[in-house]
């Protein structure tokens, strides 16, 4: 370290200015020293705490206007010896899945010098039962950050990397950090999670690294194939392709593209398959997969009483005043024959009348046994509770996901304990999901999954769903006849007609509405209608207006503005905050963006922003949005704005897991690049009253005769075919 600088220990009282885009942050600064001194500090600080004690160095400054300031080169945290800090620290962004809670925990059993305790005896946690493998290990390694760490985050606050990538990096690292990134940032990509080659090659770039050098080059081939795969939604890449991509990439710059690819096979980064080239993650998430299910159960059931369960199922029926059909009465029995089953079928057609008879005579006929039902989201998941009686959860949540590390604390040696699992809306599974679901199901007796198989797929690359189906090596009940609201139900009949791919308008005059007009008279004809809705007694939750689009003047983001003013325009009595180009507002419709499983929201989720926390008044001294969602609420601070946005019109791939009383979807000729009969399904069925179809006809005419933009291109059906028949060729594994 430069002997000229000046060390100060103390802590941040108050931040007055700080620019999230560049970290750049001034801020008073209370020093330990007699007088308790309160200087003015300024610097690109990545990320830090009110209240916990630092090691800052740097140099004072003049400045002509604010006078005399400390401008800080390098900082790092100091070990706080007192509870309040201690929590806060622990419960941190170096210490991923440590919450208040167990920090308060961790001070109440081990005291307030608890953390230099740790420090030198790590075992000390091993005794504490609360503790999972996982949580222990994430404290150990947090506390080994040691004072290495300021040239580290030096070195990554001018590349402009947060304080939570310098976590992510010190625990792959650790000491080792800054040498290895100098050495070859771009070992980024393939090492540390949720690093992309943007963020390496700029790194890159800024040490000298040239166009052409080897580390650059087979950094790009690796990104490439993941990218690709996740923008197609394939688990797979073909070798030409790839190929063309990347000479496009590079230009008129030149390379021996084979060395680098076979480079790429070698270290098992990537897969090939003849003329297909796997990520390795999708590769083994495939195999993985279809080895699973090729094998399973690992457990079994005790035998049954058929006739007990017939028995069960007619005093079921009664009970409820219903009567199931054949190929309900078989879904049931099926159930229970096979360990492993798969349902589909389109809204109405009883898909949750027979998971309710599944379950209760699962615990019938097998009293003692535990059940566990999960869905992709957390509105799917709450649906799913509410319509079995049993409760239900994200599999994100049943796999203890961490975010900062994205791995799951339920897995192979650590797996789930219940003899039933039935997992709702399985469209929406991607391959990497089911694969570590499956690795952390090896207790697991009996699998149902349920799904309808005409929505759209997962965001994430496969198509698990039809993949399973297409294989033929399963049991598969589709229930087909239509039971809900039969006779005056549009939105069901219209859903079941756009699968045929015959719709005519006209035939549709109850719950459904087609409303013809050109793209210019989209927004007021939508105001129009969500104002006549309120009129009625509903309220704006209870509409859902869905758009195909992000641009336009159909899109999404021009019908959110639109909506926001008119429903929740500016007024003194509400605060609000710019974020980009997005306004927040008290009282906005507001949608989550990512999972955030700490605080119990997931990607998709609806809620309301309750409050706004100016920053002069926050106790971080940030601003911070509060949102409701259900009974939970969230703070947002600014460098987490970006997982929210408005939800007056969102996204037909967002809607999926969700139903609305009212739907408004616009459709025009505009959005032709992605409409798809299994989108315009999608968006229709998540009508639960009424639903609304404006703009210009021909184009949802149109739309529901293209069944598929871009079908998935997957091994998936062709490995379960292999695996479960035995033909699959060993010299093929890794």
């Amino acid at each position: 370290m430069d002997d000229s600088l000046i060390t100060l220990t103390g802590k941040f009282t108050y931040i007055l200015f700080r620019n999230e885009g560049n970290f750049y942050t001034a801020a008073k600064f209370e020093v330990n020293d007699e007088k308790g001194r309160v200087i003015s500090v300024t610097g690109n600080i990545p990320e830090l705490v009110t209240g916990i004690q630092y090691r800052i160095n740097g140099n004072y400054i003049e400045h002509p206007r604010y006078g005399m300031q400390f401008q800080i080169q390098t900082l790092a945290k100091l070990l706080p010896t007192e509870k309040d800090g201690v929590v806060r620290y622990l419960s941190g962004v170096n210490f991923p899945g440590i919450g208040k809670k167990t920090a308060e925990k961790i001070v109440e059993t081990l005291g307030e010098d608890c953390l230099s305790l740790i420090r030198e005896d790590s075992s000390l946690l091993e005794k504490m039962v609360e503790l999972s493998k996982r949580q222990i290990n994430v404290i150990i390694e947090g506390l080994q950050i040691d004072n290495g760490m300021e040239e580290l985050a030096k070195f990554l606050n001018i590349h402009g990397l947060s304080q939570r990538n310098l976590a992510k990096i010190t625990r792959i690292y650790g000491k080792e950090a800054l040498s290895k990134l100098n050495e070859n940032p771009y070992r980024l990509i393939e090492e540390v999670d949720g690093f992309g080659f943007k963020t390496a090659d700029k790194i890159g770039k800024s040490l000298g690294i040239s166009d052409t050098d080897h580390r650059r080059l087979y950094a790009l081939l690796i990104s490439l194939v993941s990218d690709l795969c996740m923008r197609d939604g394939n688990s797979y890449v073909r070798l030409e392709t790839l190929e063309t991509v990347f000479f496009k990439e590079l230009g008129s710059l030149s390379c021996d593209f084979e060395a680098i690819f076979d480079e790429a096979i070698l270290k098992h980064q990537l897969y090939r398959e003849e003329n297909r080239v796997f990520p390795i993650a999708q590769y083994d998430a495939e195999i993985g997969i279809a080895r699973f299910l090729a094998e399973f159960p690992y457990q079994f059931m005790d035998p049954y009483d058929p006739k007990l369960l017939l028995s069960y199922l007619e005093n079921i029926q009664e009970y409820l005043g219903i009567t199931y059909d054949e190929t309900q009465i078989q879904a049931i029995e099926v159930f229970f024959e096979r360990p492993f089953m798969i349902m589909t079928g389109g809204p109405g057609t009883g898909k949750t009348t027979v998971v309710n008879a599944m379950i209760k005579l699962f615990k019938l006929m097998y009293p003692s046994s535990s059940i566990i039902c999960a869905a992709p989201t957390g509105r799917a998941a709450k649906r799913l509770a509410e319509v079995s009686s049993v409760n239900a959860t994200t599999i994100h949540s049943l796999l203890q996901w961490d975010l900062e590390t994205n791995t799951f604390g339920k897995n192979e040696d650590e797996p789930i304990l219940a003899d039933l699992l039935i997992i709702d809306e399985f469209s929406m599974v991607d391959n990497w999901l089911f694969y570590n679901l499956l690795l952390a199901s090896k207790r697991i007796k009996k699998i149902c999954i349920i799904g309808d198989k005409d929505q759209l797929p997962s965001v994430g690359p496969g198509c698990v769903l039809r993949d399973l189906m297409q294989s033929n090596e399963f049991s598969l009940i589709e229930l087909k006849h239509i039971y809900r609201q039969q006779s005056d139900s549009d939105v069901i009949n219209l859903a079941h007609a756009i699968n045929t791919g015959n719709v005519t308008v006209e035939d549709y005059h109850h719950d459904v509405k087609f409303f013809a007009c050109m793209p210019e008279e989209i927004r007021r004809n939508i105001l129009m209608m969500v104002d006549d809705a309120l009129q009625k007694g509903y309220s704006i939750d209870d509409i859902q207006i869905l758009s195909p689009m992000y641009a336009g003047v159909a899109g999404i983001d021009y019908l959110n503005n639109a909506l926001q003013e008119s429903f929740n325009p500016p007024s003194k009595n509400k605060a609000e905050v710019k974020s980009g180009y997005i306004t927040f507002r008290e009282g906005d419709k507001i949608l989550q963006l990512k999972n955030q499983p700490d605080d119990d929201v997931y990607n998709g989720d609806i809620g309301v922003l309750v409050e706004i926390i100016d920053a002069k008044h926050a106790e971080d001294h940030k601003t911070t949005i509060i949102c409701q969602f259900g009974e939970i609420i969230v703070e947002y601070k600014p460098e987490n704005w970006i997982n929210i946005t408005l939800a007056y019109c969102i996204s037909v791939h967002k809607s999926q897991g969700s139903e609305y009383p009212i739907v408004i979807m616009p459709i025009i000729r505009r959005h032709a690049g992605m409409l798809q009969r299994k989108l315009i399904y999608t968006g229709v069925t998540r009508a639960r009253k009424a639903l609304i179809i404006l703009g210009e006809l021909d184009a949802f005419k149109r739309g529901i005769q293209v069944l598929e933009l871009h079908p998935r291109e997957t091994t998936l059906t062709q490995k379960i075919q292999q695996f479960v028949n035995g033909d699959y060729g060993f010299g093929n594994l890794k």
